[in-house]
């Protein structure tokens, strides 16, 4: 058994070490240069193709399918602490490859990596978009941990809050917690806190656009005109004139 476990932890710190090499091999200065374009903040990036990155997190997925959920969640763990925006993506496409192993207490694994791993929009969405999302709709009363989300003080944090039900929201799932987690970010002062709820406003419009409205005009005075662009992006033109009339 020990020489088990002890081939299996050469052999994940073997495959990062090849999957960096990989990414190093991989990488472009010019799209370096062009990825920080999309971001305010700092990020580190090897400069890749998303396309590529997917497709080598794919490849290598084959190699670790037959480890355990919490060696893989592990091996997410270092990538994560690199901080390399390649690698977080790889991270984010194997957790959610084990979806169909999520446990209750997963989520406090989840909360952890957002709370001291997610840097930039790009990680925040793609991790919350599908793991979290996915998460919530297998154990829909973790919805009373995301809402607290919505008060950290880590804008992040908040930003997950709302982005995690994206997908929910299409499925018309969650709609009373969507307008409090909107209420509780209403007025915050962070773009990308605005955009994240304005984002899970239209989508939760996607399924019940009238109670959206209903929502967005009761709030439209005090309500970011950030996060109001973003609820009724996808409503008809009538809908938009008058939400967006002062």
């Amino acid at each position: 058994k020990k020489e088990n476990h002890i081939r299996r932890k050469t052999m994940m710190k073997e495959i990062l070490i090849r999957l960096q090499k990989e990414l190093e091999r991989m990488s472009d200065q010019k799209l370096q240069e062009n990825g920080q374009r999309y971001f305010k903040e700092p990020i580190k990036t090897y400069g890749t193709k998303t396309g590529e990155v997917v497709k080598l997190g794919k490849t290598y997925f084959k190699e670790i399918k037959g480890l355990d959920k919490e060696e893989v969640f592990e091996l997410c763990e270092e990538l994560w602490k690199s901080g390399y925006l390649e690698k977080t993506f790889i991270a984010c496409e194997w957790t959610y490859n084990m979806h169909d192993q999520f446990e209750e207490e997963d989520l406090e694994i989840f909360e952890r990596w957002i709370e001291k791993y997610v840097t930039n929009w790009a990680s925040c969405d793609t991790f919350c978009n599908h793991t979290v999302g996915e998460f919530l709709m297998m154990y829909p009363r973790h919805i009373t941990t995301i809402k607290k989300w919505a008060r950290s003080n880590n804008r992040w944090m908040k930003r997950a809050s709302a982005v995690s039900l994206i997908i929910p929201a299409r499925k018309g799932m969650f709609l009373k917690d969507i307008f409090e987690i909107a209420d509780i970010l209403l007025l915050d002062q962070d773009e990308m806190v605005q955009k994240g709820y304005g984002w899970m406003l239209k989508a939760a419009s996607e399924d019940d656009e009238r109670a959206v409205f209903k929502y967005v005009m009761k709030n439209k005075a005090t309500m970011p005109r950030t996060s109001l662009r973003y609820a009724i992006e996808k409503m008809p033109k009538e809908l938009k004139k008058e939400a967006m009339a002062k």
